[in-house]
């Protein structure tokens, strides 16, 4: 396993990701001035992580409240629905393999850009008429938030370096935020927009505001590419540390891909079993909207506190804890204790991404190598948590009830804690 730790170089030296392997310089070389200059203003940048982020839920988690509609409507049995949440969580693994090549031959920028017209447009291919665009949408859509997902830590650790926790917290409060609002007015916009496709469609917009930030910054990003004031060193460019042979590599990637299978399971079924325990549908929608928003207490406060840690092993434990309790609470009463096992899995939901998304950045030395966990963890992780919705789907189906589906998720606590306990160590890949 690599996990040697020799000194970290300083972090003023370290150079944009996306640069091609045959010119990218050393971790010790300057970037060529120009390459800075021509970067966006950082008020705008923030702007568009911010609003980036904002759509990387959004079109996912709006789907949840509406999955009875969309059923009746195509005559789809459970297995079959979970592939509108599975399709999307596939294509976000498997778009993860791409993005940091695209990356380094289009720039960070550009690709980021792509990315969110690319969700625009999935979006709305996902409300016409046939079934089949109902599922081919969802794998743009996953595409693109793949896209979004990898580049976004690497973009952190090179343009707010000295920042990279409260920036990670907060770019993954945005996309909770974005989550909270979409699962929130999913019933509202179907009832006023006349139906599932309205409410669904409706979110392009927030995905055209982003492309609109986002432009100006590509166009400089690729003016700077062309036109650099001096030719950069040509050196022999390192790859880095060999992920694929690190044990904490593999560690932070199984701890990203497991909560976000329970998660995406989350997503998909919560409002289910609810309200086939019971509940009525708008009450439903409820707990299930507040259960995404009091994810942004977790995931803006667990980033910050591990930021300020050397070691995030305890912090782990004690998140996983509570959404094992949640869970627990949510076997065993569903509908009478909906609120509190709501909160509790919420919370804890947003501090394990949180806690992820930071470990990416905090067991790397530098942007490039932070994008290529970021790629590594996205892709497997992703794999794994699109096996999620599909097998309780399954599960469910087969059992007629929800004790064997939410035990699934149970097994899944105890295996984030073994994995928080491993990429919690104080140790850099």
């Amino acid at each position: 396993m690599s996990e040697t730790r020799p000194e970290t170089p300083p972090i003023s030296e370290i150079t944009d990701v996306p640069l091609p392997a045959a010119e990218e310089p050393s971790s010790a070389a300057p970037a060529p001035a120009a390459a800075r200059a021509l970067r966006a203003h950082p008020a705008l940048v923030l702007a568009g992580i911010v609003l980036a982020s904002l759509n990387m839920r959004a079109a996912l988690s709006g789907v949840s409240p509406l999955v009875g509609e969309i059923n009746d409507h195509f005559g789809l049995d459970s297995t079959a629905s979970s592939l509108v949440t599975t399709i999307p969580l596939v294509f976000m693994g498997l778009g993860s393999i791409v993005a940091p090549r695209l990356a380094r031959r289009l720039g960070t920028e550009t690709v980021l850009c792509s990315a969110l017209v690319l969700l625009c447009g999935g979006i709305l291919l996902r409300v016409a008429p046939p079934v089949v665009t109902l599922f081919v949408g969802g794998a743009l859509v996953g595409t693109a938030i793949a896209l979004l997902n990898v580049l976004m830590p690497g973009l952190i650790k090179r343009d707010f370096p000295e920042r990279a926790a409260s920036m990670t917290a907060l770019y993954s409060t945005a996309m909770i935020l974005g989550a909270t609002v979409s699962a929130a007015c999913a019933v509202p916009l179907e009832k006023a927009l006349g139906g599932w496709r309205g409410s669904l469609a409706s979110w392009s917009l927030l995905a055209a505001v982003a492309v609109v930030v986002w432009i100006p910054q590509a166009l400089l990003a690729r003016r700077g590419r062309r036109h650099p004031a001096a030719p950069a060193p040509r050196q022999p460019a390192a790859d880095g540390p060999d992920l694929l042979r690190s044990g904490l590599a593999w560690q932070v990637t199984l701890l990203m891909g497991t909560q976000s299978l329970v998660a995406y399971v989350c997503i998909a079924w919560m409002p289910t079993v609810f309200t086939d325990n019971g509940m009525a549908k708008g009450a439903a929608g409820l707990v299930y909207a507040f259960y995404t928003l009091v994810q942004m207490a977790g995931s803006f406060v667990v980033p910050m506190l591990a930021g300020r840690m050397r070691d995030q092993r305890l912090l782990a434990v004690g998140v996983v804890a509570l959404l094992a309790s949640g869970t627990t609470g949510l076997l065993l009463a569903p509908v009478a204790g909906a609120w509190v096992w709501a909160t509790m899995m919420g919370v804890a939901q947003g501090g394990t991404l949180g806690l992820a998304l930071t470990l990416m950045v905090l067991r790397t030395r530098d942007a490039h190598t932070a994008a290529r966990l970021s790629g590594m963890a996205q892709t497997w992780g992703y794999l794994l948590a699109s096996v999620g919705p599909f097998a309780v789907g399954a599960v469910h189906q087969a059992t007629h009830g929800w004790h064997f589906p939410i035990g699934i998720l149970l097994v899944a606590c105890v295996a984030l804690v073994f994995l928080g306990l491993g990429a919690g160590r104080d140790r850099k890949v």
